[in-house]
């Protein structure tokens, strides 16, 4: 099912001067001489559309930096004025809102700490009432989707109708060498639900770390998103916050320069004719592997049948092991990952149990 969301293309209110839409500048703004000076070097690049730069920085603990404060949308406009870079801030309440579009501030991003709660989203949409302004949702920190697009909904509620996502990953107890799990299917669901938004990517606070931005920014590109968003400080090793993601305005030129830019399709006859052939193959073989799960699970209802009538329990840990190591070594063979083949039978095991759970539980009345 789609979503019907009344959102103008990207390319209505994004003057984007370079290949692929690029977001960049510090993650705080820490001095005007800093922020002037990044501005500086972003826009001699050549490859930057927008400059951006956090005024207002929700710390986790108390006593962090929280960023500059009002001061930096004087410092913001100043860079605007001599690079002729539109300049975007991060809002987190009515007071941000309305100090940001008094300073003339071009594009407005709703934080993830923000998006998680609609009653902080829902007092910046009020702010948002009766003005123009390009909104940026970043995704909420937890991997809700509901949550993402609920914020979306509220923003284009308003009359924002310039809107775009920005995917920059979600928090996870399990540690990888991400700050956030990019966790990409959420990301092409929401594109899915809302082909027309435009989404864009946070290689920055996914990876935690400069050396990893430019392996998720290329793979955000081939997964069609509109544009990144990546920080950028003339000095990173010096920076107030996130010093470890942040990338000197050369590096980020260089990065830019190695990304591979793809075509979301070709109208060569060739290639249309030849993947429309591989497509029907794949159609044909879902259409097997949909019929098997369907004779599994008809099996799997008559063990559940067989266990009732016997008082065995459900739950055979035992086999599911048995399972799980025959059917990953098997998958490993065949060039599976791993991980891909347990999430599988995950799902598969899981709608099992559930099918078994509802025959032991049918009254006698239900069975006839």
């Amino acid at each position: 099912m789609k979503l019907n969301l009344n959102i103008q293309p990207l390319s209505s209110w994004m003057n984007v001067t370079h290949q692929p839409l690029v977001i960049s500048g510090p993650c705080s703004a820490e001095t005007e001489e800093q922020l002037l000076a990044t501005a500086r070097l972003l826009k001699a690049t050549g490859k930057v559309s927008v400059l951006r730069a956090g005024i207002w920085k929700p710390r986790t603990r108390p006593g962090e930096f929280e960023g500059i404060g009002s001061i930096g949308l004087e410092w913001l406009n100043k860079a605007k004025a001599e690079t002729g870079l539109p300049i975007a801030v991060e809002v987190a309440n009515a007071k941000h809102v309305k100090e940001a579009l008094a300073a003339g501030v071009d594009i407005l991003w709703i934080g993830a700490r923000s998006t998680v709660n609609p009653f902080t989203v829902q007092e910046i949409a009020d702010a948002l009432e009766g003005h123009d302004v390009p909104v940026m949702v970043k995704n909420p920190i937890n991997p809700d989707l509901s949550l993402w697009i609920g914020a979306l909904e509220r923003i284009n509620r308003a009359g924002i109708t310039k809107l775009a996502a920005i995917h920059r990953g979600f928090s996870s107890f399990e540690k990888t060498a991400f700050r956030n799990q990019p966790m990409w299917d959420l990301a092409i669901s929401l594109k899915t639900l809302l082909p027309q938004l435009p989404i864009l990517n946070d290689p920055s606070h996914i990876c935690g770390s400069r050396e990893l931005i430019p392996f998720i920014a290329q793979k955000a590109l081939d997964l069609d998103m509109q544009g990144l968003m990546i920080e950028a400080h003339i000095d990173p090793s010096v920076a107030w916050t996130d010093a470890a993601q942040q990338v000197t305005p050369a590096a980020l030129s260089e990065m830019i320069d190695g990304f591979v830019l793809r075509k979301a399709e070709s109208k060569n006859p060739d290639f249309v004719d030849k993947l429309a052939v591989m497509r029907e193959k794949i159609d044909q073989i879902d259409d097997q592997i949909f019929q098997k799960l369907g004779e599994r699970m008809k099996i799997v209802e008559q063990i559940g049948e067989y266990k009732r009538d016997n008082d065995v329990t459900i739950l055979q840990v035992s086999r599911w092991d048995e399972i799980l190591q025959k059917r990953t070594a098997y998958g490993s063979v065949l060039k599976l990952e791993k991980d891909f083949t347990e999430k599988v039978l995950e799902l598969i095991h899981s709608e099992s149990i559930r099918k078994q759970t509802a025959i032991m539980n049918a009254t006698k009345a239900e069975l006839g």
